[in-house]
């Protein structure tokens, strides 16, 4: 059982809820639509491994694309792409699964992932074929062999993806980034590359707390169109911070800032404990809910 493991005080109840606006026809063809885009994923990923780096990249974001369209999920970027070559830690916020194809669209690359996502039924086997690194939560001993893994991969000239928060959030809030990945770039000497998601609407992309994931794909499916905005923000140089913990805090306030919507993290023993406090996640929701949709596209 963790005793470090974050959590956000998102539930699938007060967070997630959203009317479908799709009939169960519809939203059954798209769900299946979207299960058989991963499927095809899975087929193809050992035949990616014949081709160069360029080309599996250019295969990713293709496959990353054709996933989310067939969910219904349109894509929007915004900034300056980084330019190819050369290692780079990308930390994102975490709102939702979507946030993984979502980055592999537009900057393909290793992801870092729970233990768990290695024994999902399909995504398991294709994490694990693509090169995820994966991090086991509730072994604290374990996280300093993921950084050296993450390095490792960094200073082979690598691309790792790494969501920061430990945890997602519905997106009208963000939590603290942790600053043990941020150690990796140091020690690699790695550009740490900034990214923002948000969805439109926020509540159906939202997969937090204890939100079975059956519940969450039927949810995006039934949604019928969804917008996901991924922001390229301004890279952060390693050299101009002497620690993880101000790269960190560098990189938090380049993705969300360090304003009230940054509600303090608690340690939980697992991520099914996800239940705080009812006027803490009120509080946020109210206060956040017209600005988070305000910054969000329509």
């Amino acid at each position: 059982m963790s005793l470090w493991l974050p959590t956000a005080p998102c539930t699938p109840a007060g967070c997630a809820a959203h009317r479908g606006t799709k009939g169960r026809g519809a939203t059954a063809g798209r769900l299946a639509a979207g299960i058989i885009a991963v499927l095809a994923g899975v087929l193809l990923a050992p035949l990616t491994a014949l081709l160069p780096a360029a080309g599996r990249r250019r295969l990713t974001r293709l496959w990353a694309r054709w996933v989310l369209r067939a969910f219904g999920v349109r894509i929007r970027v915004t900034g300056v792409p980084p330019a190819t070559g050369g290692p780079l830690l990308v930390v994102a916020n975490h709102i939702s699964w979507l946030d993984i194809p979502l980055v592999a669209a537009v900057l393909p690359g290793r992801m870092l992932a729970k233990t768990e996502v290695r024994h999902w039924p399909v995504l398991g086997p294709l994490a694990a074929r693509g090169g995820t690194l994966f991090l086991d939560r509730d072994r604290l001993r374990a996280l300093p062999g993921t950084v050296r893994q993450i390095a490792d991969a960094l200073t082979g000239g690598a691309r790792v993806i790494v969501f920061p928060e430990g945890s997602t959030w519905c997106g009208r809030a963000q939590g603290r980034f942790r600053p043990a990945t941020f150690q990796a770039a140091l020690d690699a000497s790695a550009t740490v590359q900034p990214v923002r998601i948000s969805y439109a609407p926020t509540g159906p992309a939202a997969f937090v707390g204890d939100d079975p994931l059956t519940a969450s794909l039927w949810r995006i499916a039934a949604t019928g169109a969804i917008t996901a905005e991924i922001r390229i923000l301004p890279p952060i140089p390693v050299g101009r911070h002497p620690d993880r913990r101000s790269l960190a805090r560098a990189a938090q306030h380049a993705v969300g800032g360090d304003g009230p919507d940054l509600v303090p993290q608690r340690a939980v023993a697992s991520d099914s404990a996800n239940r705080p406090a009812v006027s803490v996640h009120q509080c946020v929701s109210s206060s956040w809910a017209a600005a988070s949709s305000a910054r969000t596209p329509s």
